[in-house]
């Protein structure tokens, strides 16, 4: 075996990602709430951007700064005690300075707080600190997790030290539903010295006691019920709930497959009688942990607002761009990357930061006008969906609008991507529009979300008594001129969350 080296010459095209074109994409991507967090990042590394603020603001600004050099300059007055009117006029601001510092030391334990002055924030930020400040005071704290909300109700219990112990040790298997699902011999290998098995189930039903809501610490689903049963027996002890305690001591599976007249037919029960039990069960929590879990909302901000407009007789599209900040470039930082007085080390950086500001505003710019764009092609082949509703819904393929715009398809992949627009139907994903779907009997288009809206509309008003197979389901779908096979309606139905047949069936 013999080895060469040679040099050989080679013709070929390339596509290379320039790092602007890299931060255009990123920017693009950006949903309103995020592109909100990259401005302000922005603008604390870059010192050549600066929000666009409105000129009445920037005089009441400057106004504001100059009122609070004034006030710090006289609160920095040396005190003198030599003047003319024997120094009253100094000895009036010792009282004041006093008062303002009083409530810092009403005790040695107390923490020391400023006073407050008329001036606060920085010259900086123009007050932005302050504005900060109070967001973070008026905002809600953290609420606690369940575990930490059934620790403090465990400290609260009236047992012995060991119990307590083994409390805290069994808290840590519960499980946000508030079951301990782990077993009894597992969570023993793990205690802490000097408890044992025994112990822990012997805690295990002083834990059940305790904590609350009723159910918490139960093993399973109708170890839970069955706590809770007991709980109303005491709470009121003159109800009978013999039919409830014995459906879920015995039936549960057979409630789970909703197999009334079997459950009927062992019991010796009335279908009556059973039904008015899973009524009375209906007041029972089968995940009682989840009503200590502290919600955690999630903030959809929309990209754009969609209208009816009276004097044109369309929907028009507009940018939702109010809580973005209006970016420009420091006249003052541009002016010194031009000066050649300014030394080149210095003028080097000062240029680099105003180049980076003005791609992060092109980009924007450019992110506002093609998420518009889409918008408003969206809007006009979904006019129907506007008006009548989501069974009106057409199939809208992203290649179909990238063709329309000039754009590649990735493009307006990446400006769909995270954004929710709110429109006359409610605040909707905008990727919801874009969906493949098929023809109807009548030549029609539809989208899949429409066929699945018209397939929820059918199993709503069908005869619960009697509710309809998925080939029934099918063949109701083709009376309205949507032809789909049974298992294409039983996906869609479990993408509905709706269950079987029998499980819908009413006694």
């Amino acid at each position: 075996m013999r080895f060469e080296a040679s040099q050989q010459m080679r013709m070929g095209q390339h596509m290379k990602l320039a790092p602007r074109m890299i931060q255009s994409m990123e920017i693009l991507q950006l949903s309103a709430l995020a592109l909100e967090e990259r401005v302000e990042q922005e603008l604390e590394s870059n010192i050549a951007l600066e929000m666009d603020e409105p000129q009445g603001d920037a005089k009441e600004l400057a106004e504001q700064r100059r009122e609070d050099r004034r006030n710090d300059t006289e609160g920095e007055r040396e005190l003198v005690a030599n003047s003319d009117d024997g120094a009253a006029s100094d000895f009036e601001r010792l009282n004041s300075m006093e008062q303002d510092y009083s409530e810092a030391f009403d005790n040695e334990y107390t923490e020391f707080r400023p006073p407050r002055t008329s001036g606060s924030g920085s010259s900086r930020d123009g007050g932005d600190g302050t504005a900060k400040m109070e967001a973070m005071a008026n905002t809600a704290a953290r609420g606690e997790s369940l575990e930490e909300q059934l620790r403090h109700q465990w400290a609260l219990a009236e047992v012995d030290e060991e119990t307590r112990v083994a409390g805290r040790h069994l808290i840590n298997y519960i499980d946000d539903d508030g079951y301990i699902r782990t077993e009894m011999d597992a969570i023993a290998d793990q205690a802490p010295q000097g408890v044992s098995l025994d112990a822990l189930e012997l805690t295990l039903l002083e834990l059940q006691e305790w904590l609350e809501p009723t159910g918490i610490g139960a093993r399973n689903l109708q170890e839970c019920l069955l706590l809770q049963l007991d709980q109303l027996d005491e709470v009121d002890p003159a109800t009978d709930r013999s039919i409830e305690r014995k459906l879920v001591e015995e039936y549960l599976p057979d409630i789970e497959l909703n197999r009334l007249p079997k459950i009927s037919q062992k019991s010796g029960l009335t279908l009556d009688q059973i039904k008015h039990g899973l009524d009375s069960m209906r007041a029972l929590d089968p995940r009682p942990g989840r009503s200590l879990i502290p919600d955690s909302p999630s903030v959809v901000i929309p990209d754009a607002i969609i209208e009816y407009d009276d004097a044109s007789g369309q929907y028009v599209a507009q940018l939702c761009d109010g809580r973005a900040p209006r970016l420009r470039i420091s006249p003052q930082y541009a002016t010194m990357a031009k000066d050649r007085s300014v030394e080149k080390d210095t003028r080097k950086f000062v240029d680099e930061n105003v180049r980076n500001a003005r791609w992060l505003i092109s980009a924007i710019d450019q992110r506002n006008n093609t998420i518009l764009r889409v918008i408003r092609a969206v809007v006009a082949h979904q006019t129907e969906f506007f008006d009548l509703g989501p069974q009106s819904l057409k199939p809208l393929p992203m290649t179909q609008v990238a063709d329309q715009l000039g754009i590649h398809v990735a493009t307006v992949s990446r400006a769909v991507s995270g954004k929710w627009i709110q429109t006359p139907r409610g605040i909707l994903p905008l990727r919801k529009f874009f969906s493949a779907g098929t023809a109807t009997d009548d030549g029609d288009d539809m989208s899949w979300d429409a066929v699945r809206e018209t397939l929820r509309e059918i199993i709503d008003g069908e005869d619960k008594s009697a509710p309809l197979g998925d080939d029934k389901l099918a063949s109701e779908l083709r009376k309205r001129g949507i032809t789909i096979a049974r298992r294409t309606v039983a996906k869609y139905r479990d993408q509905l969350s709706i269950p079987p047949a029998r499980m819908r069936k009413e006694y």
